[in-house]
């Protein structure tokens, strides 16, 4: 009688150097296309499955949980897991993994591109250039970093990437945390701890680089925008529902706001029954002040690589009846065998 592989879901696009990962050892199903499966054709695909490779798109609950009795391991590609449930699926004997370093850097990188690209206004430069460019004028005048104040909210892994990689553009560093880096490291950055108010009023720029989690949700509202330097430059890499978009729309047509740029969005936190369903039309339309990425904090092709990869052995180890390497949780019960319905 032959051996049934283990059923392996992932859930999105994946590299083949990924899949191969898993020949001879799983049945793999792959969603090959660039398009996100939708909740109920996830939790279909799940159903037999022991195990998920999860990326930004999905969310895992406890009434998924209850339709995927064989499931073993959620292995997320990803950092962040504010859109799954882990309690839930701690209780269900499922582990849940997530890949904590890989993203830093190429996040960090972004970082630093959206606030040159937003404050100088690049995104209109090269729509002036591609229609009809005949030589200089005096137009488009932005803001330099050289001389700024900028903060950092939130001074974890990404925000001490991001502080690095200022060392060199002539700024003054401010930060506010409520979990405050080692004094080595915070000499070594040259950053001078703030509390919030007082960094939003002493920043020419200001890069979110916090988690989202129930004490982070809507953080940068209407109250905190009004706390901010006139003329400032807001920027966030970070998750979306940090802020409240709608706000930033607002502090954007009175000018109190000078920018706006981003690669994470409201929308985008599937987890929030409350979440908007669409990026406000009044950011979209305000060219002049706004620039957009598409959540490609990441999106370093030997980067996206790495994360696949680690995500595919936490899910072997779990198959194995190991620990994975990169749980955040610790199921009761043994993982030798499929936890019971």
């Amino acid at each position: 009688m032959l051996d049934v592989l283990p059923k392996v879901v992932l859930s999105c696009r994946v590299f083949p150097e990924t899949l191969s990962l898993f020949e001879g050892k799983c049945d793999v199903v792959a969603n090959q296309t660039d398009d996100a499966l939708t909740p109920q054709s996830l939790r279909q695909r799940c159903a037999d499955a022991e195990a998920l490779m999860a990326f930004m798109p999905d969310s895992i609950d406890a009434t998924f949980l209850e339709n995927c009795p064989r499931l073993r391991i959620v292995g997320c590609a990803l950092k962040g897991f504010d859109n799954f449930d882990v309690k839930a699926c701690t209780r269900r004997q499922v582990w849940v993994s997530i890949v904590p370093d890989l993203l830093t850097e190429p996040t960090a990188e972004l970082a630093i591109g959206l606030t040159i690209g937003v404050s100088r206004n690049l995104p209109m430069g090269d729509r002036l250039v591609r229609n009809g460019f005949d030589g200089w004028r005096p137009v488009l005048y932005g803001t330099g970093l050289s001389g700024s104040s900028v903060g950092i909210l939130g001074m974890g892994a990404v925000g001490q990437a991001i502080a690095r990689r200022l060392q060199g553009f002539s700024v003054e560093l401010f930060y506010h945390d409520t979990q405050v880096p080692d004094p080595d490291t915070e000499a070594g950055l040259a950053v001078t701890q703030l509390d919030a108010g007082a960094l939003a009023a002493r920043s020419d720029f200001l890069i979110v680089a916090v988690p989202l989690n129930p004490s982070t949700r809507g953080m940068i509202d209407a109250e905190f925008l009004r706390g901010m330097k006139r003329g400032a430059y807001l920027i966030n890499p970070a998750r979306g529902s940090v802020v409240n978009e709608e706000d930033i729309a607002d502090a954007l047509d009175s000018e109190s706001l000078a920018g706006y740029a981003a690669d994470v969005y409201e929308f985008e936190d599937w987890a929030l029954a409350d979440r908007p369903r669409e990026i406000p039309d009044r950011l979209l339309q305000n060219r002049e002040r706004t620039f957009f990425t598409p959540h490609i904090g990441s999106a370093v092709s030997d980067v996206r690589r790495a994360i696949e990869r680690d995500a595919a052995q936490n899910i072997l180890e779990a198959l194995a009846g190991k620990t994975p390497h990169g749980a955040i949780n610790s199921p009761a019960a043994s993982l030798g065998a499929a936890p019971a319905d």
